[in-house]
Formats: C-alpha cells, structure tokens, sequence
C-alpha cells in the first residue's frame, strides 16, 4: 500500500511511536520548503556458483532512516542506523541546520495512488537455501553438458526485499514493498588454445520464482554459450568511421548513459547538461521519441512510488526528435516551476534522492533489422554491448561491444572483437537514420550510477541504424 496503511511499520517495530517522529519531523520542517523521514528495512542473499563449487553466500539485513530538510536550494540531510526517537531527534536538530533562518513555503505533498506494480513476494523466504544452491549446482552440469568445449562456468543468482516507509510532516505514512531478483550466468570456451567468454543474466521485481523456471535458465545457459562460440571466430575489428545498427533490448544502455542521464533535471537547472535550455529544440532525428516509464509492473527499474513518495509515471522527454521534457524529484521541479515526474531516487537511507532514471527507452518504429543491414555497403552490427562511459557535460561515451558483426555489402560476415563505439549523444541521435520495428527490453540486468548511488534501472530500444559512428578497434 502507498497510502495510510495498517500493516505493521518499521518504526513500530523499532518501539518509536510515529506521532512522535511525525511532531519532531514538524519542528524540523517549520520555514522548509520540503522533506520527510526516510525510514528502510532491507533484506539480501547472493550465491556464486564458480568452477564447480559454491565460491560464496551472503546474507545482509540493514535498517536505519534519513531525514532532509530542503530549504531553497539547500538540503540538510543526517542518517542513522539506530532507529530511535533520540536518533531521529538529533538527526532533525542537525538537518534543520540547512534553514539557517530561511522561510518558506512548504511544497504540497506528493499525489495518493493505489496502484501496485509488484507484490509483497520474499526472495528469501522461498525457495529454500538447500534448493537454490541445487539450481546453481544443475546450472553448472547443464552448461558443461551443452558442449564440452565450456571449461569455467559462473552462475550466480541475488535476492533483495526491501520495505520502505516515508513519513511527511502533513501526517502521510508511505509505505512500500520492494522485491528484486536476477540471475546471472557465464561460460567461458576454449578451442585450440583460445578462450572467450559470454553471459546472460535476468531479472525483476518478483519472487525467485518467476525467473528460475527451467526453460528461463536454461535459456540463459544456451545464450550465453552462443555469444562465447561466437566470439572464438571472432576476428579483430577494424576501426574508422562506419555506419553502425545497435540491436533492440539492452543496446539501450547508450541511450541511457549518452542520452538519459543529461536529461535529468538537476543537471539541467544547474546548466551543466548538453540539452540544458533546449526545451522545444530539435535534438534528435525526426521519430525518434525517448521516455522514462517506472510504471511498468514487474520491471526491474519500476517503482510503485519513488523514494519522495512521488508514484512512478510515464514520461516523454523527446517527441519525434523534440526535446519536450526533464525527469525530476521534488527539489529539481520546485526550482524549476514544474511537477515531479516520479524519478527521485536513493541507494539507501544513508543517501539523498536526486533525479535519476526508472526503465528509459526509445519507441518502435516500421524498419525491420534486416533492411537496415542490407543498406550498408561497409558497417558494424552490434547485438550486445558491455559497458560504457559518458561525460554528462558534452554526452561524450564510449562503449564496449561484447558482440559485434562486419557488415559488408549489405550480408553480416565475420564476427569481431574489440569493437567500441566513440561519439556523443546529442550528436548520436540526429544520425538515426533507421528505427526498427523490433522494441525490446533488456531482461532485468541493469544497475546505473551517479554521484556514487547505485539503483536497479531498465533500458530498451527497437533495432537502430545510426549513420558515421566511430567505431575503435584494430587499424587496418
């Protein structure tokens, strides 16, 4: 529930009485413009299975609360794990420092919603201990049994049920269930002396399972021992500039770090983003719209509500090429005269919200990835990416291709190792020349970072032909 609950809180459960917290965060908010009492429970495991043995088994349970005064543009923030009226009281006297005799007004609450886009599932709870380490175990045999070829499998697999509760000084009590999943499988081949690897991992808000059917892993298994033989006739990539197509699913995870994280408000109100000010310019090419969705149920970066209290909604940020919006928490749309978009959030209590991504893709369009192909005379196919690098400021990236294709007169030929991509996004996106009719997903693999915060995040795009990329490889 998001609303006034009757189920058990954190704070009872902690013996601190909530009208009490709810008076003390009142002091601390008298003259603010916003805040609230940020109050987390979480529970994980996490198994790896390596080279034929259980190589680790976590467990961790954390718990404490965070409370923010916002005045202005500043924000007195002060955590604890201790979850006590005392705790709570000298983190208000110490956040209520960022005032500093500032008088504001304060913001309206975030809306009521009575949407849920997951359930209350425990991955800890079910399957057993003894019946996850067997799959990890059968994981292993099957991948070794697929071709003998395969010397090193890793299979890991993470569960995490973490309860949030938001308490605001108009008397609001959020409060919101959170399970999160994934799986995780490599392979690495040898074959005359060469090695390579490939890997498949998947996941999302739900029980273990939803994801650990023997048809899902064992499609991962296989996944990711094709992309490993591929890549043992992979031959070096040439570089230079060519046209490029990016396959649907995870690929866009460059349009998330070269495009997503400069459309995120704070960067824009402070000016030190690529897109700041640009609302209503052209800054891609004509069909191309780009959204941040944390409304999707069951997805990885979903979120019933965000760690504001705000419900996750859709959002379009670019409209067939036109920049039309910004994703924002509650303190970077205040400053900004707009409404918050759904997007403020944290790693944990000890961390402040700030405008960050949910599930940020590209919609569909009619092109199909065959026709893309057939339209080059020299190019790179790229059907996965690894991991990349982007500069906010100018959107400057480079990204590692895990599989990748010469394209030669119009036909996929060799596979090539060593592929990146070197551009920038701005720049990136007025060169889409084809958009395919193939949307996808990643499976539930994503985790973004930004300003140190790690939060589990969903990509997506149709197939995409961009034209003059420059691809890094081996000169020839």
């Amino acid at each position: 529930m998001t609303a006034h609950t009757s189920a058990p809180s954190i704070l009872d459960a902690a013996g601190v009485d909530a009208n009490r917290a709810r008076s003390i965060l009142g002091e601390a908010l008298a003259g603010a413009d916003d805040g609230e009492l940020f109050v987390e429970r979480s529970e994980s495991e996490a198994f790896v299975f390596d080279d034929g043995r259980l190589k680790s088994a976590n467990y961790d349970v954390n718990e404490g609360f965070g409370l923010r005064v916002v005045a202005d543009e500043t924000a007195g923030y002060a955590h604890a794990s201790e979850i006590s009226e005392a705790a709570i009281r000298r983190a208000a006297d110490s956040a209520a420092l960022a005032k500093r005799g500032y008088s504001g007004v304060s913001a309206e609450g975030p809306r009521a919603t009575n949407t849920r886009l997951y359930g209350d599932d425990d991955p800890l709870a079910s399957p057993a201990f003894s019946d996850k380490i067997a799959l990890l175990q059968e994981i292993d045999a099957y991948a070794r049994a697929k071709d003998p070829r395969v010397v090193q499998v890793t299979a890991s697999l993470a569960g995490e049920r973490r309860v949030v509760e938001i308490l605001r000084a108009d008397g609001g009590l959020l409060r919101d269930v959170r399970p999160l999943v994934r799986l995780n499988v490599s392979v690495i081949v040898e074959r005359d002396g060469r090695r390579e690897s490939g890997s498949s991992g998947a996941g999302g808000r739900a029980g273990f399972e939803a994801w650990i059917t023997p048809d899902k892993w064992q499609d991962q298994v296989e996944e990711a021992l094709r992309q490993a033989m591929v890549n043992l006739d992979s031959v070096a990539c040439p570089a230079g500039e060519m046209d490029v197509v990016l396959g649907p699913g995870w690929n866009g995870v460059l349009l998330h770090e070269a495009v997503g994280h400069g459309l995120e408000g704070d960067f824009n109100r402070k000016g030190t983003s690529a897109f700041s000010g640009r609302i209503g310019e052209r800054v891609a090419a004509p069909g191309v719209t780009v959204f941040d969705d944390g409304s999707i149920p069951g997805r990885r970066g979903s979120l019933t509500i965000d760690d504001e209290g705000t419900p996750t909604e859709r959002t379009i940020l670019i409209e067939d090429g036109i920049l039309v919006g910004y994703m924002h928490d509650r303190m970077s749309a205040r400053l900004m005269g707009l409404k918050a978009t759904g997007n403020g959030r944290r790693q944990s209590y000890a961390h402040m919200p700030m405008p960050r991504m949910t599930n940020t893709g590209m919609l569909q369009g009619t092109t199909p990835r065959e026709e893309m192909i057939a339209s080059m005379k020299r190019g790179l196919y790229c059907a996965n990416f690894g991991g990349g690098q982007v500069d906010i400021t100018n959107g400057k990236f480079v990204f590692q291709c895990t599989e990748a294709y010469l394209v030669e007169d119009g036909k996929v030929t060799s596979p090539v190792k060593g592929a990146t991509l070197i551009g920038d996004g701005p720049s990136a996106l007025t060169r889409v020349a084809m958009i395919g009719d193939d949307f996808d997903f990643d499976p539930g693999i994503g985790v973004c970072g930004k300003a140190g915060q790690g939060v589990p995040v969903g990509v997506g795009q149709p197939s995409l032909k961009i034209t003059g990329l420059t691809v890094g490889g081996t000169s020839v």
